[in-house]
């Protein structure tokens, strides 16, 4: 596989597992879905599905795809696995298979997500893959798992979560835009009186922290954040038994 992320969450396995596994739970959180539904399927035979994918932020695209469980490995742990298929053509990705694999600890749940698709287009599709897409999907599957930790450990539901990172993203786009603009700046300086030039002196340094913590402070304790998940390379994020069974769907 060749995007893999990690988070660890507070919970018990059996609910990350329910929040996970259940499509409208997992719609709630999972920043790249809109819509997932199950389909009637055969007895015995991997589960069906549908899904509506956030490919973009201006563009969603639907497809169908097959999942399977492993829930009594005898070392505890679970594993599911998926496989996707986006017919629409302005879809990037033609294919996608993954899994999620829970690692149950004596302090909640280690939550690992392993994935790869094939995209579209010939060389333009793999270089805006590469350079653009394959990022802001990591990106986003990060965020995710962060806001599903929010949700599982201190009970911030996902659109909650959600308000909280933008309303923290207008505050410090706002701040940026003072502080780059001087917007605002001469009005303020007033509010100083007879200190104002000392203040304007000391403008210049104040306009330069302001930007530092705009930029670089770390995302509040109630807002989701892709960096607080770890990534996997290539190589570690190895696909597992259940995904492989999968490949004889189409």
């Amino acid at each position: 596989m060749s995007l893999g992320i990690e988070t660890h969450i507070c919970a018990d396995l059996d609910t990350v597992w329910a929040r996970t596994q259940d499509p409208d739970a997992h719609r709630r959180w999972d920043l790249r879905f809109t819509a997932i539904e199950e389909l009637p399927g055969a007895a015995g035979e991997p589960r069906r599905f549908s899904c509506t994918a956030r490919v973009l932020p201006f563009l969603t695209v639907s497809g169908t795809g097959h999942a399977a469980d492993e829930t009594d490995r005898p070392d505890g742990t679970r594993t599911s696995a998926v496989r996707f298929f986006a017919p629409h053509p302005l879809s990037l990705i033609a294919e996608a298979r993954g899994y999620w694999r829970y690692v149950p600890d004596a302090h909640g749940v280690r939550l690992l997500t392993g994935y790869d698709y094939r995209p579209r287009w010939g060389a333009f599709g793999a270089v805006a893959d590469r350079v653009l897409f394959r990022p802001l999907t990591g990106w986003a599957t990060a965020w995710s798992l962060d806001r599903l930790r929010l949700w599982l450990e201190r009970g911030i539901t996902p659109e909650r979560a959600l308000a909280n990172w933008l309303a923290e993203l207008t505050v410090r786009a706002v701040v940026l835009t003072v502080c780059l603009t001087g917007l605002g700046l001469e009005s303020l300086l007033r509010l100083f009186g007879p200190f104002a030039d000392t203040v304007a002196y000391l403008c210049p340094l104040l306009l330069v922290v302001a930007i530092s913590l705009a930029l670089f402070t770390a995302p509040l304790g109630c807002t989701p954040a892709a960096r607080r998940c770890e990534r996997e390379t290539a190589g570690e994020a190895r696909a597992p038994r259940v995904l492989r069974m999968l490949e004889q769907y189409g």
